[in-house]
């Protein structure tokens, strides 16, 4: 019973609603591809959801909308998607070089 109590326990999800008729299967794929890749114990599943309304790009964390390319007026950046996603799923962890600034010479 013990298992299941600890398996009761939903990881969150993340959706990326895309515009197919702009043909960005890619770079949603592409998002999702990361997002798994960086927070593979946090996350429960990565959703990729086609959606016929022109230029919608969105991502949603659970219920909560962290991302809308109408609201932004642009894609959002990989590196401050993971931080976004990071601060909600695993605010103690360091990103590594996403977290810290480009030394200049």
């Amino acid at each position: 019973m013990g298992f299941l109590e600890l398996s009761a326990i939903p990881a969150p999800n993340i959706a990326i609603t895309y515009c197919r008729l702009c043909n960005w299967l890619l770079r949603a794929g592409w998002m999702a591809q990361e997002l798994l890749s960086t927070f593979a114990e946090e996350l429960g599943s990565v959703t990729l959801i086609p959606d016929d309304t022109g230029g919608v790009f969105e991502v949603r964390l659970g219920d909560k909308l962290i991302w809308s390319r109408k609201d932004q007026g642009r894609f959002p950046e990989i590196k401050e998607l993971k931080q976004m996603v990071r601060d909600v799923v695993a605010p103690e962890r360091d990103l590594g070089h996403i977290d810290h600034k480009d030394k200049q010479p």
